[in-house]
């Protein structure tokens, strides 16, 4: 009987995999850790084919772990890093490493896409960032790379197309991809020809557009072995890995907010139509799996890191002592936070201490103001705690902008974070948003495998099925309206701080950098 699916999910950091029965239990697991290399000054890659074997290997030891047979398994479906790409030749060999996104050689070609920036927001739903486009233009300037080039994709698809013995010409990228493409049209999944001929480029080299769901072939028997899996298993073209954890968080309907406090923090809420940001340029409107669907989404890069650089740098004598007595320095901090009142005394953060992502502003950086004597170090950890719940608040106004009639329900939170109640009751007073917590942990490789089970008719309604494998979430904060409208004005100068500091960051850095 083929009851299992499998999904593997494809990070920055590393692969994982996860096998799931028909009811949403994961019955097997497996993690290997990545290799990234960093050649020079900008430089990230990573080796296709060592992203390939850490697919076999995680496969293979979730297989071992499961007890399964290889024919319980009905479908897998990979997904993996949106933002960068790689290339193929017409033998499915890989001509170049996989370009991470946190590559940015390619910085110099975003000058060219520049004047066409609010084309691109309003064709692929997120502003200019190191992505598909920039990459692309890199390559089309390296001729002797680009004239072997087949098609370009990414590794999830890289991988599909190994196991299943693919070839250059059927290179495909299924639709949740397209908000980093710079070229793809987001909403009516195409690629957008006209943009592409503003660049001297055609779809010679880019990949068929499917749906995450459509089969992409089946495992070669040459893999069996190595893998623990049936020869002939389908395999379904995937999809990106935020997809991926959106869906296997069960945000399926329109108004919930997810958020992922972890070393990122992570903003995305569900929305039924197509629109873009072009006013705050911070919002990425993601296609979702589910079609007619889109999640907006927005993230603080280091905003889990803030409250780190803040115990190791600024308190390493009290953490020392937390330490010593075995508590949790971070319970510790968050107390002392609890103690001060909302606004902490009219301090503001700012939490882009390596820039900012969304939107893309690399000069940005991080920052008190309105430091003042009465001004201790609780009152210091609450305003970091505030700072990620006024960007929040900045990403729900730009959300209600391009979603006219957007009424947010409730925030379901996960991550490190989530753990921690008064950055919890921060964020719900801040947004106004009644905050949840659910037991499950694992997004992605679940959102896969739900992907993998459509595929082949194991699960016919993909909401249905993500609803019900998410499970139930408990209410863990409320909003208080007195406080949430004591915000505002917070909110608003936090807002303000970020546009009238940009500009100065901007020439500082211009001008400390000529001075070194």
């Amino acid at each position: 009987m083929t009851d299992h699916v499998i999904g593997v999910d494809i990070g920055t950091t590393g692969t994982k995999t996860g096998i799931y029965d028909r009811d949403g239990r994961l019955v097997g697991e497996a993690f290997e850790e990545s290799i990234l290399r960093y050649p020079r000054a900008g430089e990230v890659e990573q080796d296709p084919e060592e992203i390939f074997t850490s697919v076999v290997n995680t496969v293979r030891e979730a297989m071992a772990r499961s007890g399964l047979a290889p024919d319980r398994i009905a479908a897998i479906a990979l997904d993996g890093q949106m933002a960068g790409i790689m290339a193929v030749d017409a033998d499915w060999r890989p001509v170049t490493h996989y370009d991470s996104w946190l590559d940015t050689r390619c910085a110099p070609w975003l000058d060219e896409l520049r004047p066409h920036e609010d084309d691109i927001i309003r064709t692929c739903g997120m502003a200019l960032a190191f992505n598909h486009a920039p990459k692309i233009l890199y390559w089309r300037d390296h001729p002797e790379t680009w004239d072997r080039i087949a098609s370009f994709i990414q590794p999830a698809g890289y991988v599909a197309g190994k196991l299943a013995g693919l070839k250059g010409k059927d290179a495909f990228m299924d639709r949740t991809y397209l908000v980093f493409s710079g070229f793809g049209s987001s909403e009516h999944a195409v690629w957008n020809e006209e943009l592409l001929a503003r660049f001297g480029l055609t779809t010679e080299k880019l990949p068929k557009i499917v749906e995450p769901w459509q089969i992409v072939g089946s495992v070669l028997p040459q893999w069996t072995e190595a893998m623990g899996l049936a020869a002939g298993t389908p395999i379904a073209a995937g999809c990106g890995d935020q997809s991926a954890n959106v869906l296997g968080g069960g945000l399926v309907d329109p108004g919930v907010v997810f958020d992922t406090s972890g070393t990122a923090s992570v903003f995305a809420t569900v929305i039924d139509r197509f629109g873009t940001d072009t006013t705050y340029r911070c919002l990425m409107t993601c296609p979702h799996v589910v079609p007619g669907l889109y999640f907006p989404m927005a993230y603080v890069a280091g905003g889990g890191l803030n409250l780190r650089w803040f115990r190791d740098t600024l308190s390493p004598r009290e953490k020392a002592e937390w330490e010593g007595l075995g508590v949790n320095p971070y319970d510790e901090l968050a107390k002392a936070a609890g103690s001060i009142a909302p606004g902490s005394e009219k301090l503001i953060f700012l939490p882009h201490l390596s820039g900012r992502n969304t939107p893309n502003d690399p000069d940005m950086r991080g920052a008190f103001l309105g430091l003042t004597w009465r001004h201790e170090k609780p009152h210091m950890v609450r305003a970091i705690m505030e700072s990620i719940a006024y960007e929040y608040a900045l990403y729900l106004r730009a959300v209600r902008e391009i979603a006219p009639g957007y009424d947010p329900k409730f925030a379901v939170n996960i991550g490190g974070g989530a753990r921690s109640d008064v950055l919890r009751q921060i964020k719900a007073d801040t947004l106004g948003l009644q905050y949840r917590c659910m037991d499950r942990e694992e997004f992605g490789t679940l959102g896969a495998a739900i992907v993998a089970g459509h595929a082949v008719g194991l699960f016919p309604d993909l909401r249905e099925t993500a609803r019900r494998f998410a499970g139930q979430t408990r209410v863990v904060a409320e909003a208080r309206p007195e406080i949430t409208a004591a915000y505002e004005p917070y909110v608003d100068s936090y807002i303000d701080a970020l546009e009238t500091l940009s500009p100065l960051f901007e020439r500082m850095n211009r001008r400390l950098s000529a001075d070194a």
